[in-house]
């Protein structure tokens, strides 16, 4: 089996879909960074600094929109991948206005979780 470390960050206030998508990268042999609200989203991004950001919009503290911005003053290269669920079209297009490399809405698949890494099996 290949070991690879493709550090990624997932920030979203629901333990469930952090768990389910850790699992998912995980199994995609990913170094998982996990934070629960946009602000601990920045500082684990400004810590780690991984490959990609899986982000959801809405969350407490501080929401997507705004931990993207302010992870891309950090890195304005930041891989930033918006998750979230349905209803949230506006949020969206500010969002890929700040920088977000895509969007991918919840439920989502393994397929689309690959495709975001760029993981090949």
């Amino acid at each position: 089996m290949e070991s690879r470390t493709c550090p990624v960050l997932i920030c979203d206030d629901s333990m469930l879909i952090r768990k389910k998508l850790r699992a998912t990268l995980e199994a995609m042999h990913c170094q998982v960074y996990e934070a629960k609200n946009g602000l601990e989203c920045v500082e684990m991004f400004k810590l780690h600094t991984p490959n990609t950001v899986f982000l959801d919009i809405v969350m407490p503290e501080l929401d997507g929109l705004e931990a993207l911005k302010q992870i891309k003053q950090c890195d304005k290269s930041a891989r930033v991948i918006m998750l979230s669920s349905t209803g949230t079209a506006k949020k969206l297009l500010e969002a890929l206005k700040n920088g977000a490399t895509d969007f991918i809405q919840k439920p989502y698949t393994k397929d689309q979780i690959a495709k975001a890494i760029g993981y090949i099996e």
